[in-house]
C-alpha cells in the first residue's frame, strides 16, 4: 500500500488491521512522525511500544526480526516504533520479510518506521510498496492552509469549539508549521481552559496569549538560525535564553529537525552551481516559505550542503534519541550538542 499525506488519512484504519511493516518517509519529517503516531494509535491491541534506532538495526540487522517475534515481559501486546534516517534500515527489514513470508514472523507485532531524509523511492521503500501487509506513506512540507486546517480539527476534538481561522492560524505559524509543536499548543490551551469533548469551551486570542509564548523572540527560530548559521557570537546568549524562559528542549529539536529537512529539500532543488536567492525568491513566490524566513535560509543554504544535511539529520536523530533516553539532563545535553554543530556550521 502507498499513501500521501492527502489519502493517507482515509487509508489509516485498513494499514491498522493489514499493515505489518509500515515505512513513513518524506521532507516532512513532523507529519510523518505525527503519521505514525495516528496510526499507533489505530492499532486493534497496541500494547507496549518499544523504540529502537536506525543505526542499531544497521549495526545488527537480525534484532528487529528478533524483537518483533518477542513477547512483551508481562505476555501482552507491543508494538516496534523505529526512528531512523535514510535507508539505514533496509537490510533489517528485509530480513523482518524474509521471516514474514517464510512463516517464521506469524505472531510478529507491527513496526512503524519513521525515516528522516528518506522517500517513497528509498531501497526500503521498494521493499514494502507492493505489499498488501505494508505501508509506504510520503509526507510533503504542509502550506499554512493544511496546518491550520489541521489545528481546528484538533482544536475541535479536543474540547475546543468554535476556534476562529485566524486563531489557528496563530498557532499554525507558531508552531513553524509543525503539526507536534501544534497539537503541544492545542492541548496546553485545552488544559488551561479545562476543555473537553463532554465540556467543550471556546478559545481567545486572549487565553492564547496566556499560555503561549509572550513575544517572537521566546520562540525556537532565534536560536535555530543562529546555530545553523554558524553565528558563534549569538548562540551563548541563545542558549542562555533558551534556559531562562525554559524552553522545551524536545520541542527545540524538533524546530530543528523541521529546518534540517527544509534545508535538505531546498539544496535538492538546488543543485550544484544553482542561485540561492533565485531558488528562494521561487519558493516564496509558490507560497513555500515566509518572506521572513529567507535572509537565514540563504546564510543557512551557504554553509550546509545536501552531504553535509544528510549527516545533520542523522546526528538531530540521535540526539533526539539521547534526550529522551535522558529526560532528567536533556537540556545539557541538547546545549552541547547544539554548540558543537553551530562550530562546524562556522567552520563551513
Amino acid at each position: 500500500m502507498k499513501a500521501t499525506q492527502r489519502d493517507f488519512a482515509g487509508m489509516a484504519p485498513r494499514a491498522a488491521n493489514q499493515a505489518r511493516v509500515a515505512f513513513f518517509c518524506g521532507p516532512d519529517e513532523a507529519g510523518a512522525a505525527a503519521a505514525a503516531d495516528k496510526l499507533a494509535a489505530l492499532l486493534p491491541d497496541p500494547g507496549e511500544r518499544i523504540e529502537l534506532g536506525g543505526a542499531e538495526l544497521r549495526s545488527d540487522p537480525v534484532r528487529l526480526g528478533d524483537e518483533a517475534r518477542s513477547v512483551s515481559l508481562f505476555g501482552g501486546a507491543r508494538h516496534i516504533f523505529v526512528r531512523a534516517s535514510g535507508d539505514e534500515v533496509h537490510e533489517a527489514v528485509q530480513n523482518l520479510l524474509r521471516l514474514i513470508d517464510s512463516g517464521e514472523g506469524d505472531g510478529a507485532c507491527p513496526v512503524l518506521i519513521v525515516a528522516t531524509a528518506a522517500t517513497d523511492k528509498a531501497r526500503t521503500a521498494k521493499l514494502l510498496e507492493k505489499r498488501g501487509d505494508a505501508l509506504v506513506a510520503m509526507f510533503y512540507p504542509p502550506d499554512l492552509g493544511t496546518i491550520t486546517s489541521a489545528v481546528r480539527e484538533m482544536a475541535g476534538t479536543a474540547g475546543l469549539r468554535n476556534m476562529t481561522a485566524e486563531l489557528a492560524e496563530r498557532i499554525a505559524r507558531a508552531a513553524g508549521l509543525d503539526v507536534r509543536l501544534a497539537l503541544s499548543e492545542v492541548t496546553k490551551l485545552a488544559l488551561y481552559l479545562d476543555a473537553s469533548p463532554q465540556a467543550p469551551r471556546t478559545p481567545t486570542a486572549e487565553d492564547l496569549d496566556v499560555i503561549g509564548a509572550k513575544t517572537e523572540e521566546d520562540g525556537f527560530a532565534p536560536l535555530v538560525n543562529a546555530v545553523l548559521a554558524g553565528d558563534l557570537n549569538r548562540v551563548p546568549g541563545e542558549l542562555r535564553r533558551m534556559r531562562e524562559v525554559a524552553l522545551n528542549p524536545v520541542g527545540v529539536l524538533l524546530a530543528f529537525e523541521r529546518r534540517a529537512a527544509q534545508l535538505a529539500q531546498l539544496a535538492a532543488k538546488l543543485g550544484r552551481g544553482g542561485r540561492i536567492n533565485d531558488l528562494l525568491d521561487a519558493e516564496q513566490k509558490a507560497h513555500r516559505l515566509f518572506w521572513r524566513d529567507k535572509a537565514d535560509l540563504a546564510a543557512q543554504l551557504k554553509r550546509w550542503n545536501a552531504a553535509k544535511l544528510e549527516r545533520l539529520v542523522q546526528r538531530l536523530t540521535a540526539a533526539h534519541r539521547a534526550l529522551l533516553a535522558n529526560s532528567q539532563a536533556s537540556e545539557l545535553l541538547l546545549a552541547q550538542e547544539l554548540e558543537e554543530i553551530a562550530r562546524y556550521a562556522a567552520r563551513r
